[in-house]
């Protein structure tokens, strides 16, 4: 069954949102969980984070970057019309109820990921924080949504062109020198969160991250996505996306995320595809 595109916008020159009606993912939906994408029958399938959902409206909102072939076909769509499946919604949720003084990290595309995370702790009475950080003003999403859903936002850039200059680990050191919390969140590019938690695990502080592992089938049958946590191997489709930072093999995970990256920049050169971002 066709999934109709009920609204599209572009955030900026690489990320786009598209609101696609699914009744039955948007009743069911919760904070932390992913849909699967597959836009026709020549499409590969593709996990994105569910960034809101309205069951009234039954529709569900995705927000993305135009990085590969498959991701620059979906921002190439328009408004009215289709995707051929989605499938969902996928994954645990976030479940830590009122934790105390939390504090939430991220990077790019990665806001988009947390903000869900983030409404649902300012929903169960978690005091939040939140940094927030991208390489440029431009490449900067959803802040006034993030301080709607944050007690307090510190936001960086790499170039100092908003907020305070520099990388989220800077004001993250700084607050946790001076303040004490409950729990940690962190979601975006993998060297990013591979060095918030290191930063948090020296000051003991419990640290949950979101992954974002490439994945082909979701179900925990292909073994394409799988992490080793704490010495054993998961499945970020079915155990996670969210995992314990800490005992996270970062280096593992890393190269084989990179291992991917490398085949689809080839195919993208063999077919000489070039990600135009429409408005």
């Amino acid at each position: 069954m066709p999934y109709k595109i009920l609204d599209k916008a572009r955030l900026n020159s690489v990320t786009s949102k598209i609101v696609i009606e699914a009744p039955y993912i948007a009743r069911n939906a919760r904070p932390g969980q992913f849909v699967v994408i597959h836009i026709d029958e020549k499409g590969e399938r593709i996990p994105l984070t569910i960034n809101d959902s309205n069951p009234k409206d039954g529709a569900i909102t995705i927000i993305f970057q135009g990085v590969g072939r498959t991701t620059c076909r979906l921002a190439a769509l328009k408004k009215g019309g289709f995707v051929q499946d989605v499938l969902g919604p996928l994954g645990k949720a976030a479940d830590f109820g009122r934790a105390g003084r939390v504090i939430f990290i991220a990077g790019g595309v990665g806001i988009a990921e947390i903000l869900p995370v983030a409404r649902y702790a300012r929903a169960n009475n978690n005091i939040v924080t939140a940094v927030t950080g991208a390489r440029t003003k431009e490449l900067l999403i959803l802040e006034d949504e993030m301080r709607g859903a944050s007690d307090r936002l510190f936001i960086v850039t790499d170039d100092g062109s908003r907020g305070a200059r520099g990388v989220v680990t800077g004001p993250l050191k700084e607050l946790l020198d001076k303040e004490a919390f409950d729990l940690a969140y962190c979601v975006g590019p993998d060297i990013m969160m591979k060095f918030a938690c290191g930063l948090t695990k020296q000051y003991n502080l419990k640290t949950l991250v979101s992954l974002d592992a490439n994945m082909v089938d979701a179900t925990g049958m292909c073994a394409t996505c799988r992490v080793k946590v704490g010495g054993e191997v998961k499945f970020t489709c079915v155990d996670g996306p969210e995992f314990d930072g800490h005992l996270i093999d970062w280096d593992e995970f890393m190269k084989r995320q990179k291992r991917f990256v490398a085949l689809e920049k080839r195919a993208m050169e063999y077919h000489g595809h070039k990600c135009r971002m429409p408005g």
